[in-house]
């Protein structure tokens, strides 16, 4: 087939913008390698869901592969990528010694979404109920696999400035290896509804993912009723898609406590929100909720672990506590005064257009993925430890993945 700039993208799951930052992520890089002139494939093992966006209609080919099927092989020697885009690290490690074996050539780039073993690590510690620590990272067992991946790739895209610096400083890895390419806002347009206009508290995030189930538990049970002890009347909208049953539990009328289920149109439900709640307690990389919050002028309530590498050096747009009854006391306080109000949605408006619009980092991309295509040969002699876990997981993966192959068969 061989066409000149071509990208197969091998997801996890098929891109769903409307329920995850990870889906809207996807369908922002889909958007920035399109307008680099690419011939884009997407590949992914996984089985189509209600709430998948067909790709046919963004001009991307969908195939379907198998796991541990060497028709995988057969695939890639046809297609003959120039890129390819790994969606987290668990299919660089399924799929990363089958690119290199049968298009060596191909450019390997790893999208990590968020640093899953420093998720991991912080859950591990919340759990135990004590404070994380960065030598925890040390211990989690996914970690070992997470940095093999990274290394093994030509370039990682890295949302968080904090889990960049975390990466060198703590693992090692060289800068050459990380690009720094966070969740991007493309068009941006300041017509909010005004203070007096919006009304009621919000949460929007999806339920699959451990931090927003754990962190609608923590203001069911604790903020939640210290924020009505001062507004009796308060009302809270939970929003977020996948809720189970044991979510929608948790809806009480009496206490103002409303289960939404999935936001049609998160713009809206965001835009009509006085004030976003996000008491995250563990997580990594940046939050799309508290993103599209800024974009919609929305201001929040977070934790230091929601607003990590998400304003920099400049003011949140709303107030940062850990604490659950300083949480509430600003929660409230921010809902009640509308110059605080102003001034918070003003600084989200800040951050967007100097950290996040997609204009700021459209060029110096194309530059470093040009850089890769000239340079290859000389970039990947320069990883040293990349090439040799990439020998020895090509021998490991490799015949483990014929095992399983030749297994299935005989069911």
């Amino acid at each position: 087939m061989n066409v000149n700039n071509s990208l197969l993208i091998i997801g996890f799951v098929w891109p769903e913008p409307n329920s995850s930052a990870a889906g809207g992520r996807m369908m922002q890089l889909i958007s920035l390698f399109k307008e680099q002139g690419y011939q884009i494939t997407f590949a992914s093992p996984a089985l189509d869901s209600d709430f998948m966006v067909n790709l046919v209609d963004f001009g991307v080919n969908k195939v379907t592969i198998e796991l541990n099927d060497s028709s995988f092989d057969a695939f890639i020697r046809h297609l003959q990528p120039d890129i390819v885009l790994f969606d987290r690290f668990m299919m660089e490690e399924q799929f990363g010694w089958r690119v290199a074996e049968n298009c060596a050539n191909a450019i390997r780039i790893l999208d990590t979404e968020d640093l899953h073993c420093l998720r991991l690590a912080r859950q591990k510690a919340f759990k135990e109920n004590r404070i994380f620590q960065v030598v925890d990272l040390l211990e989690e067992a996914v970690a070992k696999r997470e940095i093999a991946s990274i290394l093994r790739s030509d370039l990682s895209l890295m949302v968080s400035e904090y889990e960049m610096e975390l990466l060198q400083s703590i693992f090692r890895i060289e800068k050459s290896l990380l690009f720094y390419l966070p969740l991007l806002v493309d068009q941006f347009e300041i017509s909010p509804l005004s203070f007096q206009q919006r009304q009621n508290f919000g949460f929007i995030g999806n339920f699959l993912h451990e931090p927003n189930w754990n962190a609608v538990q923590y203001l069911k049970e604790t903020i939640w009723p210290l924020i009505r002890m001062q507004l009796p009347k308060a009302v809270l909208e939970i929003y977020g898609a996948y809720p189970s049953q044991k979510v929608f539990q948790l809806h009480n009328e009496k206490e103002g406590f409303l289960i939404r289920g999935r936001a049609e149109n998160a713009k809206e439900v965001i835009s009509n929100t006085r004030v976003l709640l996000a008491p995250l307690r563990f997580g990594a990389g940046i939050k799309g909720k508290l993103l599209e919050a800024m974009q919609y002028g929305n201001p929040t309530i977070t934790s230091s672990i929601g607003a990590e590498s998400m304003h920099g050096t400049l003011d949140w747009n709303g107030i940062i506590e850990d604490e659950p009854q300083q949480f509430a006391d600003a929660a409230v306080q921010l809902y009640q005064e509308e110059s605080l109000w102003l001034q918070s949605q003003e600084n989200g408006f800040t951050i967007v257009k100097q950290r996040y619009l997609k204009e700021l980092f459209v060029v110096e991309f194309a530059k470093q993925v040009s850089f890769l295509k000239l340079d290859l040969k000389n970039h990947r002699q320069n990883n040293f430890l990349g090439q040799m876990l990439s020998h020895h997981t090509m021998q490991s993966t490799k015949y483990m993945s014929r095992w399983i192959e030749e297994k299935n068969k005989m069911k």
